[in-house]
């Protein structure tokens, strides 16, 4: 017959019983410290009483011979040598702080467009100032009031070209809400004269009027932009009411 292809080979029958072996030694030298640990000891004094080790050193090196030191160097005084003359004091060149570039306006800008007649006022309803209304003539479109606000500028801005004059750019669904009402708004006119933002200050019962209102300045609208102290063009506000008038209502 064929031998059996499951025997284990000789080499892992040896180790396995070498495992078994040495587990027995270490169980057999456990006990025998559990219960008598003198025998141990007495057994370990001797295997290492005999022993003897020799320890030797080797003798230290011969310390160094010293080297001759040179001689010191004489510590006589030395005659000092003449002072020089003095010399020319030093005096700084005075700096001169360029001038400040930056102009401070004499009078802070309006916050927003208010009726009244001094130079910070701007779009109203009545009143006699700068920001004085006008009158209508349309079908419904209304018309247009102006107002400037620029606080201490030198000019302010000056409304050059546009208008929203016609019925058509209003929807006809919300004309009742917005017949004989109107609306403030405040223009923030940039440096090259064109609207640049749009806030209304005084809304009227149609907001989507409102809205139609900021959205057709901004793209209408064109100003001379106002100046500052030194003539350059700067930002400011301009105050704009948009009134809506029935035909009973016509000039």
């Amino acid at each position: 017959m064929r031998r059996a292809a499951y025997s284990s080979p000789r080499g892992l029958r040896w180790g396995v019983a070498l495992v078994v072996v040495l587990l027995h030694v270490a169980l057999l030298l456990a006990l025998i410290r559990a219960f008598a640990p003198d025998f141990t000891a007495r057994v370990a004094d001797q295997v290492f009483g005999t022993v003897t080790v020799t320890v030797t050193t080797s003798p230290p090196p011969p310390a160094p011979t010293p080297l001759a030191q040179p001689a010191a160097p004489s510590l006589a005084p030395q005659p000092e040598a003449p002072a020089a003359a003095a010399g020319r004091q030093a005096v700084p060149r005075p700096i001169a702080a360029p001038s400040p570039q930056i102009v401070i306006a004499s009078q802070a800008a309006a916050p927003v467009a208010g009726p009244g007649s001094t130079n910070a006022s701007g779009a109203g309803d009545a009143g006699a100032g700068t920001g004085a209304r006008g009158q209508g003539s349309g079908t419904g479109a209304g018309s247009s009031g102006m107002g400037q606000g620029g606080g201490g500028a030198a000019s302010k801005a000056v409304k050059l070209a546009g208008d929203i004059n016609s019925a058509r750019d209003y929807p006809e669904a919300t004309r009742e809400q917005r017949l004989g009402d109107y609306v403030v708004v405040a223009l923030t006119v940039g440096v090259d004269g064109r609207v640049k933002g749009c806030r209304i200050h005084r809304a009227s019962r149609d907001s989507q009027a409102d809205q139609i209102t900021c959205r057709l300045a901004t793209e209408r609208f064109r100003f001379r932009p106002a100046t500052d102290a030194t003539g350059r063009a700067s930002e400011s506000v301009f105050g704009w009411q948009q009134r809506w008038f029935g035909p009973a209502e016509k000039n």
